[in-house]
């Protein structure tokens, strides 16, 4: 598998990115029209907001080196505070219906609010440290949505049974809950998401790659390489931590502003660290590194792997995740680095060719060679 179609896929993914991006997203597009079963469609609305998802964490893990491992409950964040605010009658707001952009701009909000709150405090710590307070923040966050119920706090997020029945989204007139006649096909309802979430997508794509490129996007790969030497050039490591930090988690609460309409609902339940199926934390963090850390189509394919692989493997029964943890080791074991991993960690990997030093004979070679030919 190291030398096979992975190696081959990743290089020409890496040669030719403009090109395998533009492709990939064609591919998505035409999607819908060749499905005649809505599931499928469903399939592929959740994977890409688990993707989205995952590449917002791509900033904070991939660029920035910070082992975050409750950044699943900004996706709840932005979840919860879209349905707070989409005329649900079950919200605390119930009176109260943004329009999508509204909505999604106070997803993204609550969780910038959110990550800076978690962040400022926090950041300071390395390593590990830092790994058990991000998963410390990940539980309080699911521990309090389930107690705000009414019973042992303020009835605010239902508790257990979540905020239901939220509407379908209608922008501009296009209801996205009805089945609309596009060219002779019928698109159902997850179509409609799916081209709604290929939009989000695409939008995170580009801030990625525009913060990537950009003066603090190489500041973020400084502070990952080395800390120490980065603040000792002057860069402030604290606030370049906390930008990556807020720009993730307002990525992540932008897609659950979209997830929570394609649900019907909120509930605690998927927030958690791990857990049968994506998105949680130990998945999307699973999808970062198998991926590639640090590349924008690496998390994207991460994602999708992880969520369709367990999808498959359901005939397998109770050794389904036995299969995928296994399936998951053997291909850490041959390609650490990820499937599509940039140029920077394949030869940290590997060392691929960068000790390479022409053979040199030394003088004390010489006596040796006059008395062979002697």
């Amino acid at each position: 598998m190291h030398t096979g179609l992975v190696d081959r896929y990743a290089t020409m993914a890496a040669q030719h990115k403009g090109f395998a991006s533009t492709l990939a997203f064609l591919a998505a597009v035409i999607f819908p029209f060749t499905q005649s079963d809505d599931h499928n469609a469903n399939v592929g609305v959740n994977i890409l907001i688990f993707a989205t998802v995952a590449l917002g964490l791509n900033i904070v893990v991939g660029l920035t080196g910070l082992l975050d491992l409750g950044y699943v409950a900004f996706l709840g964040v932005g979840a919860y505070a879209a349905a707070l605010v989409s005329g649900s009658e079950y919200s605390r707001f119930s009176g109260v219906h943004f329009p999508f952009w509204a909505a999604a701009l106070t997803g993204m909000a609550a969780s910038l609010v959110f990550g800076v709150l978690i962040g400022a405090p926090t950041l300071r710590l390395r390593g590990d440290y830092l790994a058990i307070v991000t998963l410390g923040f990940g539980e309080i966050f699911r521990i309090t949505v389930n107690n705000l119920d009414g019973d042992s706090g303020p009835d605010i997020t239902r508790g257990p049974n979540g905020i239901t029945q939220i509407p379908d989204l209608d922008i501009l007139g296009f209801k996205f809950g009805e089945a609309h006649q596009i060219a002779g096909f019928t698109l159902g309802r997850f179509a409609n998401y799916l081209f709604l979430m290929l939009i989000v997508t695409a939008i995170v794509v580009l801030v990625f790659t525009r913060a990537a490129d950009s003066r603090i996007g190489r500041s973020w790969i400084a502070i990952r390489e080395d800390e120490t030497a980065a603040t000792a050039m002057g860069i402030n490591g604290f606030r370049v931590k906390l930008i990556a930090f807020a720009l993730g988690a307002s990525l992540a609460g932008l897609a659950g502003t979209v997830m929570a309409h394609v649900n019907y609902s909120v509930n605690p339940q998927p927030y958690q660290f791990a857990g049968a199926a994506p998105p949680n934390s130990a998945f999307l963090l699973a999808a970062v590194v198998l991926g590639g850390m640090g590349t924008v189509s690496g998390p994207l394919l991460g994602a999708s792997v992880l969520y369709l692989v367990p999808e498959k493997l359901q005939f397998l029964q109770n050794y389904e995740l036995l299969a995928f943890g296994i399936a998951l080791v053997l291909l850490m074991r041959f390609r650490p680095e990820g499937i599509i991993a940039n140029r920077r960690r394949q030869l940290e990997f590997h060392e691929i060719g960068q000790l390479d030093v022409p053979e040199q004979r030394t003088l004390t070679d010489e006596p040796a060679v006059t008395k062979a030919g002697a």
